[in-house]
């Protein structure tokens, strides 16, 4: 399959650099692009979800994952050359993180973590490392 260099910009971002705006600022492009697939929009959703929880936004991050998971449940388990299905689950249990710390009595920390996104198509894997050689500019 031949991907689009903004989606490994997109996995480069995501799963090296950490930079979750950054995230959104390649796969949006892809996203208007491409004709708004579900699919984007929900990994799209995921790392803003996390630039938010970064950002202290416990409630604009659960609202992202929510809507995140009700878009990345109409794929299949390996979309895109990723472990989707193993994305899915994180997504869920981050989701589940937020929802106890925003729902208990007391204050309640769930703390930030960053999720990995699991590449298993090897010429996927090939072109992100080859951004880690060569980074991309940021748009």
């Amino acid at each position: 399959m031949v991907y689009d260099p903004l989606y490994i910009e997109f996995i480069y971002y995501f799963n090296v650099k950490r930079d979750y705006f950054e995230c959104h600022e390649v796969l949006e492009e892809l996203w208007l692009r491409e004709g708004r697939s579900l699919l984007y929009q929900g990994l799209l959703q995921v790392a803003v979800g996390l630039y938010h929880h970064r950002n202290d936004n416990l409630g604009g991050a659960l609202k992202l994952f929510i809507g995140a998971l009700e878009k990345l449940d109409l794929y299949p388990p390996d979309a895109l050359g990723i472990d989707l299905d193993k994305l899915r689950q994180e997504s869920l249990v981050y989701r589940e993180g937020l929802t106890a710390a925003i729902s208990a009595a007391s204050p309640v920390s769930y703390p930030f973590h960053d999720l990995n996104i699991a590449v298993v198509d090897p010429l996927l894997a090939e072109a992100v490392g080859l951004l880690v050689v060569n980074p991309p500019h940021k748009h």
